[in-house]
């Protein structure tokens, strides 16, 4: 598991603790839309390396 997907995956989870424990004010919804972004990065660049492989 790379960096990337990592970060996305804490961020969702932040995003879903937030949510429910707090009255989910925006900026918390940012963290939502950052998590999916890293973890579809994340899917790509894996792609990426693994069809450049030698």
């Amino acid at each position: 598991m790379d960096i990337l997907t990592l970060a996305g995956l804490v961020m969702l989870v932040l995003w879903g603790l937030g949510s429910f424990m707090f009255e989910a004010p925006g900026f918390i919804h940012g963290l939502l839309t950052l998590g999916v972004f890293l973890i579809a990065l994340g899917a790509i660049k894996r792609a990426e390396r693994a069809r450049t492989k030698p």
